[in-house]
């Protein structure tokens, strides 16, 4: 991807990060006209298809979760060949990130913990076992919000 292109209905703006099941991007959404982050399937991948299956399977997991304190998703696509998912774009950054710039406090450090386990308590009512909580995992907004991202490695369980 091309900073500037375009792929569906969604103009790149910026790369975010990179792992390694895939890439993301900031993007607009130019039918909605709001900012996405969008989660592409790494290129060495495109062709596993167990890999593409894990894939789909963190946006079905991610989607049926409805909580504050979890990414929103808002579709699956697939377009020149890319499959991708279009999620909500969280200003902030990682808790990983706000750790190494040193200690937090300790009521920072209950608040987020306490959001992160009350966005887990969604996940596992509706069987859904996110498997990779870590700091990177986590992002953390300007007013205090903590937001788990990456169910990439989620399971879904028998209730």
């Amino acid at each position: 991807m091309t900073i500037g292109s375009t792929i569906s209905h969604y103009r790149i703006v910026e790369k975010l990060g990179e792992g390694g099941m895939g890439v993301v991007y900031k993007a607009e959404d130019t039918k909605l006209e709001r900012t996405v982050a969008l989660k592409f399937l790494a290129q060495h991948l495109l062709n596993d298809e167990e890999a593409k299956a894990r894939f789909l399977r963190e946006a079905k997991a991610a989607a049926a979760l409805d909580h504050p304190n979890i990414c929103t998703v808002y579709e699956i696509g697939e377009a020149d060949g890319k499959t991708f998912i279009s999620m909500a774009f969280i200003e902030g950054e990682t808790l990983e990130d706000r750790i190494a710039k040193g200690p937090l406090s300790i009521k920072d450090t209950l608040d987020i913990a306490r959001q992160v386990a009350d966005g887990l308590q969604a996940a596992h009512e509706k069987a859904v076992v996110h498997r990779d909580i870590k700091p990177a995992n986590i992002v953390v907004d300007a007013k205090g919000r903590a937001t788990i991202m990456d169910f990439g490695l989620a399971r879904l369980t028998e209730a």
